[in-house]
């Protein structure tokens, strides 16, 4: 186990080390020494030189601390990778945020609004999937006759055996649970925007990935399928069980080291601590890293940027019980939620993996533990108050887009 601020490097960045330290002991003494997660990794760093990085508990049920290089089930976290490989192909002009979904997915021509089957008022809208805008769902919400439809049929499972192809052939089949553009609700529609860059490169979502996204930024260690030489760094599941935490995922035997036809665009990828600051460091200078541009500043600076219908917050248009995000004060933007007024932007899984960025401050978190749910604890915010606690010097001007 490992665990250090880099106390020149704190400051030489304008943050207190004593603060940074204060809030790494925090974590370590309340959630992993008091056994409410099984581990964590935490990297801090601003103006991309980390300030801390933390490392504690134990990777497997059988005692083995954690590595450095652990790999972690990152879920939803994969959501802005799809994200940014999608406004790849947008800037490309292979598609249009306005372009109606059934220019790509003709299945959807047959999709009906609620359990009495209105007739879409409106087209749902490649902006409306990355937004989540789109009527669709997640069995997880367990709110109403529709989601029961998708738990039934294992939709909302990251390791499914069907195709991409079966995928959306299940998904037009099932009502949307509102017009789109209508009201905002946490669901599968990144795994069908992840269908839609399939469709319009070729390419499944791993090769594209790996071409386009992960060997640009050397993110060496992301995959859909754990290598089998890497196995032995996939860490084990934990589950809240009320009483404790409960193994859920043996790493040694994960269904993410067996190759399965769907590549989940919401919530398939493993990854590790590194490999995501690297992503993160490539939205805060605006899309490239290291002489490799993705995307236009232009680009990101739009992804970052509050897209809900009226800039509303996610609190007036909500329909769903569950989000990785609190409601009020926050927007989405084009893969991503956002503060309204701090203007940083995040994401986060279901196992309680978690970043976000601050362009203004350059300001990059990146926490991963494997613990489900993700909301058991106030951990993100928490981490949250404390890097941003940690400022000694504030920047001035600008919005720090590289």
């Amino acid at each position: 186990m490992t665990a250090y601020t880099d106390r020149e490097a704190a400051r030489d960045a304008g943050m207190d080390p004593d603060r940074l330290d204060a809030l790494a002991g925090y974590l370590d003494r309340t959630y992993v020494a008091g056994g409410k997660l099984p581990h964590m990794q935490l990297r801090v760093s601003r103006d991309e030189r980390t300030v801390l990085s933390v490392s504690r508990g134990r990777a497997r049920e059988t005692g083995e601390p954690l590595r450095d290089d652990a790999l972690f089930r990152i879920a939803s976290m994969t959501k802005p990778v799809t994200s940014v490989a999608f406004m790849m192909l947008v800037e490309q002009g292979l598609v249009g945020l306005d372009d109606p979904v059934t220019e790509v997915i003709p299945e959807f021509a047959r999709l009906r609004v609620g359990l009495e089957g209105r007739a879409l008022e409106r087209p749902m809208r490649m902006i409306d999937l990355l937004r989540h805008t789109s009527g669709l769902t997640y069995g997880l919400q367990q709110r109403t006759p529709i989601d029961a439809r998708y738990r039934a049929l294992g939709l909302d499972e990251f390791q499914q055996k069907r195709s991409s192809d079966d995928f959306i052939a299940a998904l037009a089949d099932i009502p949307l649970e509102f017009q789109p553009g209508e009201s905002w609700n946490y669901s599968v529609s990144t795994d069908v925007l992840g269908v839609v860059a399939e469709r319009l490169t070729g390419m499944d979502l791993e090769s594209l990935f790996r071409a386009r996204i992960f060997d640009p930024l050397g993110m060496t260690d992301s995959f859909f399928t754990v290598p089998a030489d890497r196995v032995d760094r996939l860490t084990d599941a934990w589950r809240f069980t009320g009483a404790g935490i409960a193994l859920s995922d043996r790493g040694a035997r994960s269904n993410w080291s067996r190759s399965l036809p769907w590549r989940s665009g919401g919530g398939g990828l493993v990854s590790s601590t590194a490999d995501y600051h690297r992503f993160a460091r490539m939205l805060l200078r605006g899309g490239e890293l290291d002489g490799a541009r993705l995307l236009k500043p232009e680009t990101v600076e739009a992804m970052r940027t509050n897209r809900l219908p009226g800039g509303q917050d996610l609190a007036s248009l909500s329909t769903g019980m569950f989000s990785e995000v609190d409601y009020a004060g926050v927007g989405f933007g084009l893969g991503f939620a956002m503060g309204l007024e701090a203007r940083d932007y995040s994401w986060g899984g279901i196992f309680s993996t978690w970043f976000f960025v601050d362009p203004v401050e350059r300001l990059i978190a990146v926490f991963m533990t494997q613990h489900l749910p993700s909301s058991t604890y106030p951990v993100r915010a928490e981490i949250r108050a404390g890097v941003t606690g940690a400022l000694v010097q504030r920047q001035e001007d600008g919005d720090g887009d590289g």
